[in-house]
């Protein structure tokens, strides 16, 4: 950004604005209508009886300066001005009382009296919309303009787009104040938008200054060019500019709207008393909005960031990916976070819902972090250096502001009376929404959402305390949405409404013009679909997808081929994308040519006469594409004679073929999550190009409204955007050339040696995790390895903490000794050309502020002893459950299971100390079970409640992956026995984590918090599913059914263990919890790869225990490739498929007495081995000990008598006596596998 050195611009109040314009008359018309930016426009609301100039919110400009000297005092600049700092005030409301104001002159001697000033805040702007042209002229409001300044102001104008001023207002007050006769004369006033009256002003505000401050780096001037409204921040405490009415309401529904504003954000949570470099708890964001996406919106944020005056050559900017969620608004979307040098500057997302309704058209949201985008420009590493203006910092002007509301926050705020806020506000906006009047409504959630933040802040919300207020606030986000979309509807969509995007050019002329001339050979194909930053995981399940569906295509389209090969980036240059190739070698021109035979009528059906002759043989020769009966041939099939013909299916061209099937094979592709953009097609991310080429042939096709080209797309920061791809030979050259790293492989062991390299450069070796080298390598594409370096006291800190924070949040490879001991060193991985100095102190601050917060919260842990903490989980609710009288009969009120806590909070589950002591009790009532010895029984008791006391420590409240972790730090630092520290570091540690919601899964259900197919808000199914994971990998035998009834047992609430029914009316909700966890086991199972046939074989008799059911089912998946294995399945499928459904006693018993034959005898005698041979290898109580390889091999021993039985023995024979004997028989072979596995629903029993 261009900065010109003018004098301090200050705009009139609002109202004053009013009366010098051509839009107020003096008879007092009201104002309606003010321009706020090209085509959109303010609409005022104003009482019939409201003065002209009387509005219920307006715009006021106030400045505070000190007093002018007095004659007394020398008038030089030093005595004139203070070092005391000043400032431009914007007032966002003024009361509704005032009167006309006066206008404000400029000061006598500008240049001194406001030098150094600030803007400290920004003007609101109502939120009532209607386009119709009527626009704001502005004269006559500067008075005394020192004519010295005006030529140099009147230049800076013409560069800015506030020229209107420059022309009208400027010029006419120059013809009354000047004093040179060669004044211009006075032009006609030119219209000013109210969009204009701000962004210019902003960059007016610039006193005699070349540093980009503050107010400059709000970067309006630059988004007002291409089409956004300059509108201002809300005026009521909000989380993030999303929240704001502008963002929020705005995205719903069918009208078009682009927007860009600065929005103050108050984030209780963040409080560091101004200790921490880039936390703040109030900091400043400057949000984006585009609705519909306009197609190039990544290209216009990089822009944004040139108009900033960042050189994107140096740095190393990269989207991180970041599915981005607000349970209280009920909003989600998919996007990234956009990392400068290892630093969040901006969030980028694509709104797919918000009050809980699907959007359409999809907006885009870029919210920038104003605070550290400054700190980079400015080269300074924490935000109290920031200049705010010439002469006054940041921290002059609000680290005592942090102080104190960092103290409120965490230390002061009252929780009592917090709670009564947060209840008085919900009330007052359902009351609005039952008058109709969403925008109040709104405003009363925001603060809502303001006090559960304070709330939060001060540590007294627990995790189902959380999804309580979550659910109360996402019910009236999803009301006002619901009120504001019905409001604009009836309006008849003010401001229109957006069309649909236009088709792609039809395909079939690409086509005619490309394949002209095809020889007869072999070409290489490939196929790039160039998208907006993948997640690194899609990358991966992308380009695996992409091989097998097209080589099932290659295969059934008879098209000959080489190898194939799957190939995935993260992005790409303009607008910088990720994508996918696939490259195939040696793939045939055109099809193989084939002769297939086609059966037509029987021939029967030919000889019934004349007439009925001719219609089915025309109807066959048509899609046969055959002319005449004599081609015909007669063939027999089963008994009946068919016409038949042999018809030679001609070669088609191998683009024509790929041109109709590629579109297919793309929209099959799969993603945990995918989104929507300006199409209903979906994907990852947005596809933004598609190169598909046969040798130096377009394979011309649509896809999400993109055409296939033969272009590809370089890296962001080099000089060549464009890649022209001459044919598909050529592809990897070209990419290679352009410094691209097409494969995974390739990537991975680059970075490895760069690493390596680096490391050993200070003496010390990489600690790779291989799950964050995987999630690297697909962040880059041409991965360049950066070495750190933080300062050695951080290593006070735990390693573990250190650790989480380099690899967790920046993506950092910490450098080891040796010893394994962690060095001062990290390594960063940049995407392409980088100045490397301006990269690595980029990423050293980063990590050093995030040091310091973990330093801060470390610090407030180790000013206490640990003990103290499990005495503050008495603060934090565990759950609060209601009545189910009251429940049944405001159930069809209140919907959610949320909703049920708030009719009667009488009956408690108590707090998170009261579940620490239900998990010791669970402990000693299941230590035996689970292997524990009674002389250790006492220590794995104190363990059990030392595993829970870190979730009330600073720490883990930010870090919450190191829960545990810390609890094992801190005891042994507070001196705890070195065997309960033992007993933390075992492995039974991970199962007392979750054995902890074990007890708790059971209230939740008889709560009736049951998760639904779409909403699970208590997570129930992610506690069941880490149970049984622990339960397996850590091989503990745990009978459920047994543990359920204990825990169940400990709550304060009734809860039946096997089955809990609650019958409302005509609905009925079923849950077995023994089911609910069994089908997380047989999910689990399912993932590790193992088939559904299999884990429900197993699970039918073994899925009472984990851990048992699990290793039967991998050993089954083994066992199954062996021969012998489908022929026991045939010993007792045999046996169950007769006695299935049969008429008679199970229990009769077989008499010896009653055999007839010496198969018979055999059988039997045969069947008394087996059966002593599993009881050798059972437990007296329980039969799952027996594995089932020693199954399949035992039960071999019947192959041959129960086959000898079969061949000449009839079971149903007349004689009832000898049938029943028979049957029972048969009976107990069938039932041998009882307890093993429920082999009837294997395939091909």
């Amino acid at each position: 950004m261009r900065i010109s050195r003018s004098f301090f611009f200050l705009f009139p109040p609002f109202s004053s604005v009013l009366q010098n314009t051509s839009f107020c008359s003096t008879t007092h018309s009201k104002p309606k209508n003010l321009s706020l930016a090209p085509g959109l426009h303010l609409h005022l609301l104003i009482p019939p009886a409201t003065p002209p100039h009387h509005l219920y919110r307006h715009h006021r400009f106030s400045i505070a300066s000190p007093a002018p000297p007095s004659s007394a005092q020398t008038t030089t600049p030093s005595s004139f001005l203070p070092r005391q700092p000043r400032a431009a005030i914007i007032d966002r409301e003024a009361p509704a009382e005032s009167a006309v104001y006066q206008r404000i002159e400029f000061l006598s001697r500008l240049e001194q009296a406001t030098a150094g000033m600030a803007i400290l805040a920004l003007p609101m702007v109502i939120s009532f919309l209607k386009p119709q042209a009527c626009s704001l002229s502005l004269f006559r409001s500067v008075i005394g303009v020192n004519p010295s300044r005006f030529r140099v102001t009147r230049r800076h104008f013409r560069r800015t787009t506030v020229s209107a001023i420059s022309n009208s207002a400027f010029q006419q007050q120059h013809q009354h104040s000047s004093t040179e006769p060669n004044s211009e004369p006075p032009r006609k006033p030119l219209a000013l938008t109210f969009s204009k009256l701000f962004s210019g002003s902003r960059c007016i505000f610039h006193l005699f200054s070349s540093l980009v401050t503050f107010f400059s780096v709000s970067n309006s001037d630059y988004w007002a060019s291409v089409g956004c409204a300059v509108m201002q921040c809300s005026n009521t405490e909000v989380g993030a500019g999303t929240m704001n009415p502008l963002t929020f309401l705005r995205v719903l529904g069918p009208e078009p709207w682009n927007v860009a504003y600065v929005e103050p954000s108050v984030r209780p949570d963040d409080s560091r008393y101004g200790e921490n470099p880039n936390r703040l708890q109030r900091h400043t964001q400057f949000q984006v909005i585009l609705k519909p996406d306009p197609g190039n919106s990544q290209d216009l944020f990089i822009r944004s960031l040139s108009a900033l005056g960042i050189n994107i050559s140096d740095h190393d900017i990269r989207f991180v990916e970041d599915n981005w969620e607000s349970p209280v608004l009920g909003a989600w979307g998919l996007g990234w976070e956009i990392w400068m040098d290892g630093m969040e500057i901006t969030q980028f997302t694509y709104f797919q819902q918000a009050g809980s309704l699907q959007l359409s058209p999809v907006s885009v949201e870029i919210t920038y972090g104003l605070e550290r985008i400054l700190m980079l420009l400015q080269g300074v590493d924490h935000f109290k250096k920031i200049q705010y203006a010439d002469g006054i910092t940041y921290g002059e002007l609000f680290s005592e502001n942090e102080k104190e509301m960092s103290a409120y926050y965490l230390e002061h705020a009252s929780v009592h009376q917090l709670h009564n806020h947060f209840d008085l506000f919900e009330a007052e906006a359902r009351s609005l929404l039952a008058l109709g009047l969403a925008i109040p409504a709104y405003d009363q959630l925001l603060k809502t959402s303001h006090t559960f933040n304070i709330l939060d802040s001060r540590g007294f919300v627990g995790v189902t305390e959380r999804a309580r207020y979550f659910g109360r606030m996402r019910s009236l986000a999803r009301q006002c949405a619901q009120l504001w979309s019905t409001t604009r509807e009836s309006l008849g969509y003010p401001l229109g409404t957006v069309s649909e995007p236009a088709h792609s050019t039809s395909t079939q002329q690409f086509l005619e013009a490309e394949t002209k001339t095809v020889l007869d050979d072999t070409r290489s194909f490939v196929l790039e679909i160039g998208t907006e930053e993948l997640p690194p995981l899609d990358v991966i399940y992308g380009g695996e997808q992409l091989e097998g569906l097209l080589l099932q295509l290659l295969d059934k389209q008879r098209l000959g081929h080489g190898k194939i090969q799957a190939f995935g980036t993260p992005r790409r240059l303009v607008p910088t994308y990720a994508f996918y190739q696939i490259f195939v070698e040696n793939l045939s021109t055109k099809q193989s040519e084939r002769e297939i035979e086609v059966r037509g009528p029987p021939f029967q059906r030919l000889l019934m006469g004349r007439e009925n002759l001719r219609r089915p043989l025309r109807v066959f020769a048509v899609d046969t594409m055959c002319l005449w009966t004599h081609y015909l041939e007669r063939l027999m099939v089963r008994k009946t004679e068919y016409v038949h013909i042999h018809v030679k299916e001609a070669a088609r061209l191998t683009s024509e073929i790929l041109s109709e099937e590629l579109p297919g094979i793309i929209s099959k592709l799969s993603f945990p999550k995918s989104m929507r953009w300006n199409s209903q097609v979906m994907f990852s991310r947005p596809v933004r190009w598609i190169m598909a080429l046969h040798g130096d042939i377009l394979v011309p096709f649509t896809f999400a409204g993109v055409l296939s080209g033969k272009l590809s797309y370089g890296l962001r920061n080099t000089a060549s955007a464009i890649i022209q791809v001459l044919s598909a030979e050529s592809y990897a050259s070209a990419l290679m050339t352009a410094g691209i790293n097409i494969a995974i492989k390739g990537r991975k062991q680059s970075i490895l040696e760069q690493s390596n390299m680096l490391a050993k450069s200070v003496n010390g070796h990489i600690f790779v995790q291989e799950n964050l080298l995987s999630e690297v390598v697909n962040l880059v594409e041409a991965p360049v390895a950066v070495l750190g370096k933080f300062k050695e006291s951080f290593l006070e800190l735990p390693d573990d903490l250190l650790k989480m924070v380099m690899q967790k949040h920046q993506k950092y490879f910490a450098i080891i000794d040796d010893s394994g001991k962690l060095l001062p060193y990290f390594i960063a991985v940049a995407n392409g050309p980088i100045n490397e100095l301006v990269v690595r102190e980029g990423n050293e601050a980063v990590l050093r502020a995030r040091y310091e917060d973990a330093k801060f919260f470390y610090g407030m842990d180790t000013r206490r002893k640990f003990s103290e903490f499990q005495s503050q989980l008495k603060g934090i609710l565990f759950h609060m459950a209601a009545s189910y009288k009251k429940w049944k009969a405001e159930f069809f009120t209140y919907i959610f299971c949320t909703h049920l806590f708030t009719l009667n909070k009488s009956e408690k589950l108590g707090t998170m100390l009261d579940k620490v002591v239900r998990l010791q009790n669970l402990v000693e009532n299941l230590g035996l079970e689970l292997g524990i010895a009674e002389d250790t029984l006492q220590i794995v008791k104190d363990a059990a409640s030392l595993a829970m006391s870190d979730l009330a420590t600073a720490v883990v409240t930010e870090f919450t992956g190191l829960s545990g972790i810390m609890a094992r730090h801190y005891a042994l630092r507070d001196g705890y026995s070195e065997q309960a520290i033992i007993g933390l570091l075992a492995e039974l540690f991970y199962f007392l984590r979750y054995l902890a919601d074990w007890t708790a899964l059971w209230v939740y259900l008889a709560a009736g918090c049951q998760p639904s197919s779409t909403n699970d808000q208590f997570g129930l199914r992610r506690i069941s599913y880490g149970l049984v994971q622990i339960l397996v990998e850590r091989e503990k035998n745990l009978d459920l059914l047994h543990a359920i009834k204990l825990a169940a047992a400990l709550q304060p609430i009734h809860v039946d263990a096997q089955i809990i029914v609650m019958s409302l009316g005509s609905l009925h909700l079923n849950m077995d919890a023994h089911a609910f966890v069994t089908r997380r086991l047989e999910q689990f199972l399912v993932d590790k790869g193992i088939s559904p046939e299999f884990v429900r074989s197993v699970l039918a008799e073994r899925g009472n225990s984990p851990y048992v059911a699990a290793k039967t089912a991998f050993k089954m998946r083994a066992l199954s490739e062996d021969h012998l294995f489908p022929k026991v399945v045939e010993v007792y499928s045999r046996p169950t498929r007769i006695v299935r459904g049969k008429d008679y006693d199970s229990s009769y018993e077989v008499d010896e007495t009653k055999f007839e034959t010496n198969e018979e005898r055999g059988l039997w005698n045969a069947l008394l081995s087996t059966r002593s041979k599993f009881t050798l290898v059972l437990l007296p109580h329980f039969r799952t000990c027996i594995e089932v390889d020693e199954f399949i091999e035992i039960s071999a021993e019947l192959l041959q008598p129960l086959e000898d039985f079969f061949n000449n023995v009839f079971v149903m024979v007349e004689d009832e006596s000898i049938r029943k004997n028979r049957l029972a028989l048969l009976k107990r072979i069938a039932d041998l596998p009882r307890g093993i596995a429920d082999l009837s629903v294997l395939p091909g029993f």
